[in-house]
C-alpha cells in the first residue's frame, strides 16, 4: 500500500493570505501546505480521505486513473469543497463517498445537486453511501476501519486500513475508540501548533501523547497551522519516531 499526503494544512492552508510570518514567506516547499487530504493506493485500488478545495491543484501532476472510493472524515468545508471537481475522475466510473449519517446529512443539504436522484449533465457521477462507525467495510481489495474521534463536541471518523491509521481534526478520543488503533504501525494525526490550546484542534504535545498511547512506530503530523514553524526546524526537535508530513510526501506501508 502506497499513501500520498495530497495537503497537510490547517483550513486556511499556508501561507495564509495577508501574513507576512517566517513561515508564510519560506521558500522551503515543505511549508507549502494545502487543506488536509491522502491518497490511499495499491495495484488494484485508489482512495481518497477527504477531498478538499485544493483537490484539483493537489492532482495535477498525479496519474490520472479511477478513485475507487472518497472517504469522509467530516463535512467541514475545508474538508469536501472540492468534491465538484471530481468530475473528470468520474468519467472513469462512478464514486461512491463514505460518511456517517451527520456528514451524509450536512453534504446533502450544501451539495444537493451532486446527490440528486435525477442529475443534470455534468454533475460529478457520485453515489453517497452512510457508513457507522466500527462496522468494517471493503473498497476495492482495502478493508476500512472507521472509528470515531472528537473534534472538539462533534463526533467525527478516523480510518484505519491494515496498520496504518489516519485521524484529522481530533481534539480527543474516548478510551474505547483506542481498541480500534491496536496493532497499528504507522499514525497519521493532526496538530495545529506547539502553544495556545485550541477548543478543537490538538496541540503537538497533545498529539505526541496520543501517538504513545497507541504504540505507533511511526507517526505523521498533519493539518498544520503557519504558527508550527519551518518544517526543517521543526523536524529536528521532534521526538524520535515522529515527523511533520508535507504536501506530496510519498510513503509505502507494509
Amino acid at each position: 500500500m502506497r499513501i500520498t499526503f495530497l495537503g497537510t494544512g490547517t483550513s486556511c492552508g499556508v501561507p495564509m493570505l495577508g501574513c507576512r510570518c517566517s513561515v508564510c514567506k519560506s521558500s522551503d516547499s515543505k511549508d507549502k501546505r494545502t487543506r488536509c487530504s491522502l491518497l490511499v493506493e495499491t495495484l488494484s485500488t485508489r482512495i481518497l480521505i477527504d477531498c478538499g478545495p485544493d483537490f484539483r491543484q493537489q492532482m495535477m501532476d498525479k496519474e490520472f486513473r479511477r478513485i475507487d472510493g472518497l472517504l469522509v472524515t467530516h463535512a467541514h468545508y475545508d474538508h469536501i469543497g472540492g468534491i465538484d471537481d471530481l468530475r473528470p475522475y468520474c468519467k472513469l466510473g462512478r464514486i461512491k463517498v463514505y460518511a456517517d449519517c451527520t456528514a451524509s446529512e450536512s453534504m446533502l443539504r450544501t451539495l444537493p445537486y451532486c446527490f440528486y436522484k435525477e442529475k443534470y449533465p455534468g454533475v460529478p457521477d457520485i453515489q453517497l453511501e452512510t457508513i457507522s462507525p466500527h462496522v468494517l467495510f471493503d473498497v476495492g481489495d482495502i478493508t476500512i476501519q472507521p472509528f470515531i474521534v472528537m473534534h472538539g463536541d462533534l463526533p467525527i471518523l478516523g480510518y484505519r486500513m491494515g496498520r496504518f491509521a489516519y485521524i484529522t481534526d481530533m481534539k480527543t478520543i474516548d478510551d474505547k475508540e483506542l481498541d480500534y488503533l491496536k496493532g497499528i504501525d504507522t499514525l497519521i494525526v493532526n496538530a495545529l501548533r506547539f502553544e495556545n490550546p485550541h477548543h478543537s484542534h490538538q496541540l503537538v504535545d497533545e498529539a505526541i501523547a496520543f501517538s504513545k498511547r497507541t504504540g505507533a512506530k511511526r507517526t505523521f503530523i498533519i493539518h498544520l497551522s503557519h504558527y508550527i514553524g519551518l518544517h526543517e526546524e521543526v523536524n529536528i526537535v521532534l521526538p524520535e519516531g515522529f515527523e511533520l508530513a508535507y504536501d506530496g510526501q510519498i510513503v509505502d506501508i507494509d
